[in-house]
């Protein structure tokens, strides 16, 4: 079993489905105590998001919501499988929907700085 350290670490998207808000400007910074991970993210298209989340081995499971730069607040749930890169970033694979709206459904991808 890995043990993922989210303290203190900084992500970026390096992929987002068509009806994601998150953009590359947009940053996500992260804390961890235990198994709960929070993280505050903003940039971009997102003036502040929110995500709160349980690590069980490599699965976050995450709730997430923001506000965007549109004023359209957004709310949305997420199943992210954790790996680590060959330069031992951590990487994270969203499988995500949107809980209000269209509740749309995505894919997306992270990478720790």
């Amino acid at each position: 079993m890995t043990v993922f350290n989210f303290h203190n670490k900084t992500f970026y998207v390096l992929e987002n489905s068509k009806s994601g808000k998150v953009n590359s400007e947009t940053v996500f910074k992260y804390q961890q105590k235990g198994n709960l991970v929070t993280a505050d993210y903003a940039g971009g298209t997102i003036k502040y998001g929110k995500i709160i989340a349980t690590l069980d081995d490599d699965i976050l499971n995450m709730i997430y919501q923001c506000v965007t730069t549109e004023n359209e607040l957004k709310a949305g749930k997420a199943i992210a499988k954790v790996s680590l890169t060959k330069e031992n970033k951590i990487l994270l694979k969203l499988d995500w929907q949107w809980l209000n709206g269209k509740k749309e459904k995505g894919v997306s991808e992270y990478i720790e700085k």
